[in-house]
């Protein structure tokens, strides 16, 4: 199999010191942007104003446009992660928050109002240069041996397969509030003893704040190994599999090698296709949402309307499975019956 380039920063000299020592020494704030990944809107004058999780950004940005091309009406869109989006909307800084998560308890006393809009995923990273690329590939690793590298158990890659080396492991982990880090940690631990973003964090070689710049990350070292939303380990545009980053096969069955069933990594579509017939778990794919501050107002109601019905097509296409038809139905009758003003037909 032949692998990319691998576009390598200098590593800082590791001997004599400890590895995670070693990596928060290396640039981990660092900006990236990764081609194909959207992450703000025009400048003009706004009519809705939206921020939050990571997640959702890119197809948040093809929403707005397809949304301006058809009514007018302008969205000014912005990351800065979940907690972000939450707390601005609560704020009243913003109309709309993106959320990569459930609305937890707190919130909600708050009154934050959040429906389901569509289902991403959360999925481990290497590079195509790590030593035991083949291996990885060929074998897959169970979630098990996923928790045991991410608890900073593991540390040699000649730990997790049968290969001839001798090869340290970096963990890069998320700095922000992460609801993909959540997720992750609830995967790894399994249901009833998950891993928390602090406790992720405290394990990690090194931390960075947000999807791009842990890209970067993985991207740049052979040793590495982290998590990303699918959007960016796949081309946004072309679903293909982008630069350095490659997923990590999950062996879902634990028989130590991957079997058809379990084997849908080439691209993004087949991918995807697995996350709809539930063969890929949940977590780490997780239902993202819109929420607002107690109900979306105006413009901002119109748009959420939008977004569960017409704008339901573009989702396939852009990197995210759509939620079931059942599902959609509950949460156009939730709107539905939190917006009276809103007109359309509740199905299911």
């Amino acid at each position: 199999m032949e692998r990319a380039d691998n576009r390598e920063l200098s590593p800082p000299d590791r001997r004599g010191i400890s590895r995670r020592a070693a990596l928060k020494t290396a640039g981990v704030g660092s900006a990236f942007a990764l081609a194909g990944c959207l992450t703000g809107a025009d400048s003009g004058s706004t009519s809705i104003r939206i921020s939050g999780g990571v997640g959702p950004l890119p197809m948040m940005q093809v929403w707005a446009d397809e949304y301006r091309s058809e009514t007018g009406v302008n969205i000014d869109v912005s990351g800065g992660g979940t907690g972000v989006g939450v707390s601005d909307v609560l704020n009243n800084q913003v109309d709309i928050a993106m959320m990569g998560r459930e609305p937890d308890e707190a919130e909600l006393e708050q009154g934050l109002f959040a429906v389901a809009m569509l289902i991403d995923t959360v999925v481990g990273t290497i590079n195509v240069n790590n030593p035991v690329y083949d291996e990885l590939r060929e074998h897959g690793l169970t979630r098990e041996q996923l928790e045991s590298v991410f608890t900073d158990e593991v540390a040699n890659w000649n730990e997790l397969v049968d290969a001839n080396v001798d090869e340290p492991i970096y963990v890069y982990g998320r700095s922000d509030s992460s609801a993909a880090y959540k997720q992750w940690g609830n995967f790894l631990g399994g249901e009833d003893d998950a891993h928390t973003e602090n406790e992720l964090e405290d394990y990690a070689d090194g931390n960075f704040d947000g999807d791009q710049q842990v890209a970067q990350a993985i991207n740049n070292d052979s040793h590495g190994i982290s998590l990303n939303n699918l959007n960016y380990v796949y081309d946004f545009n072309t679903g293909d599999l982008e630069m350095n980053i490659r997923p990590v096969p999950l062996d879902l069955d634990g028989s130590g090698t991957l079997s058809p069933e379990e084997d849908f990594y080439d691209n993004r579509d087949e991918f995807l296709t697995a996350v709809e017939d539930d063969m890929y778990p949940a977590p780490p794919a997780r239902e993202m949402f819109i929420a607002a501050n107690e109900e979306f107002e105006d413009e901002a109601a119109e748009f959420a309307k939008w977004v569960l019905t017409d704008g339901q097509e573009y989702v396939r296409d852009h990197g995210y499975a759509p939620i079931s038809d059942e599902r959609l139905a509950e949460e156009r009758e939730r709107l539905a019956d939190r917006h009276d003003e809103l007109e359309f037909e509740v199905t299911g």
